[in-house]
């Protein structure tokens, strides 16, 4: 059991180490900036340790941890920690957490314009979005409310207000899959209103024919 344990950690660490990477070359977060997670068993997960560079990520840099926010093994925690063990409590369905800072997305809310989905990926793989204002980072409000954006299952994916988008999947490809195609909806509604356009989105009746496919 505890051979399988190590196992699975360190492939999701793996995994995470990647996502890393790729998500400051695409640059969706600078630096520090962000953080992610995977669960590991059942009640336990693996999280960026504090001030870790997302692009410079090694298996030593994962903290370690249980839901209650207990250190098993490891460095100290991201001070977003809790914004992942909650999300965790409230899917049970959801491994992996995605936490980035896109800009568009970031942008378009601020402003107050609506991110909308054109494109069927868009639709497919995000469908919709909670949002919750801005709380200071690390904090219980901003962790219980992001919380209750996904608990029902209507979202995946959640609009930090003027910080970043937290994303949760059934596995790290999943969750980033997620907050990538939430950020390109961002982008190209960005495009969209920039030529003057605020309607189009991808034709709501082809969604449940695309899903059944």
């Amino acid at each position: 059991m505890k051979d399988a344990l190590e196992k699975e950690i360190r492939e999701r660490v793996a995994e995470l180490v990647d996502v890393g990477r790729d998500i400051v070359a695409k640059g969706l977060a600078l630096a520090s900036g962000g953080n992610l997670s995977a669960r590991v068993g059942e009640d336990s997960f693996v999280v960026t340790g504090k001030g870790t560079w997302l692009d410079r990520l090694q298996p030593e840099h994962f903290t370690l941890m249980r839901m209650d926010g207990s250190v098993i093994e490891g460095p100290i925690p991201s001070s977003e920690w809790k914004l992942h063990a909650r999300t965790y409590e409230a899917r049970d369905d959801a491994r992996a957490v995605v936490h980035m800072h896109p800009q568009y997305a970031l942008l378009l809310t601020a402003l107050g314009h609506r991110i909308r989905f054109i494109t069927q990926d868009h639709a497919f793989y995000v469908g919709s979005y909670g949002y919750t204002p801005y709380y200071v980072n690390g904090s219980d409000e901003l962790a219980d409310t992001a919380a209750e954006q996904v608990a029902d299952g209507s979202h995946d994916v959640v609009v930090l207000g003027n910080h970043g988008i937290s994303a949760l999947g059934d596995s790290v490809e999943s969750a980033f899959r997620k907050a990538l195609n939430l950020e390109e909806a961002a982008t190209m509604t960005y495009r969209a209103l920039l030529l003057g356009d605020t309607t189009t989105v991808f034709p709501p009746d082809k969604l449940a024919e695309l899903k059944h496919q």
